[in-house]
């Protein structure tokens, strides 16, 4: 089987699990922060809304130059605006896994900002990094958001305690 396909089918099994979560998010605590050195539960949410999207930048393109940036951050009123973007996103992440060349995960990848490189690597790493275990690791971290502020959560690979009724 092709790496893309591989690929595609845990991003459409893992937004299902993201779309969960992000759909838990309570606006009304999007202050919150568990620590002073943690980000608010909005830059959070929002985070894990965003990295959907970076299938993009770090498949079809060949580096990421910081310096080169205009990022503007999005302002979202709401859940469903944070919920819309990773939805967006994935869309987009399925288009690319199902067009792009297999050839292309071997081509090498930068990030740097401005001449500061900060490592290159081949695109099948990147992807992996970047695109998913970035994603499952401030995933988790909504989840203990989430459990901090008692909402309960749902399934992401099984069950909850939540579920559970434990």
């Amino acid at each position: 089987m092709k790496l893309s396909q591989l690929l595609l089918a845990e991003v459409k099994q893992e937004a299902e699990a993201t779309r969960n979560l992000l759909a838990l998010f309570p606006f009304d605590k999007k202050d919150f922060k568990p620590h002073e050195k943690s980000m608010t539960l909005l830059r959070l949410a929002t985070h894990v809304a965003e990295i959907s999207g970076w299938w993009k930048e770090c498949l079809m393109d060949d580096e990421l130059d910081f310096a080169k940036g205009d990022h503007v951050p999005k302002v979202f009123n709401s859940t469903e605006d944070i919920v819309a973007l990773h939805d967006k996103h994935i869309l987009q992440a399925e288009k690319i896994l199902n067009e792009v060349s297999e050839d292309e995960f071997s081509k090498p990848w930068t990030m740097r900002a401005g001449e500061t490189i900060f490592f290159t690597k081949c695109k099948s790493e990147v992807v992996r990094t970047w695109c998913m275990n970035h994603l499952y690791h401030h995933r988790g971290q909504l989840t203990v958001y989430l459990r901090l502020l008692n909402v309960p959560l749902p399934a992401v690979y099984a069950t909850t305690a939540d579920l559970e009724g434990k």
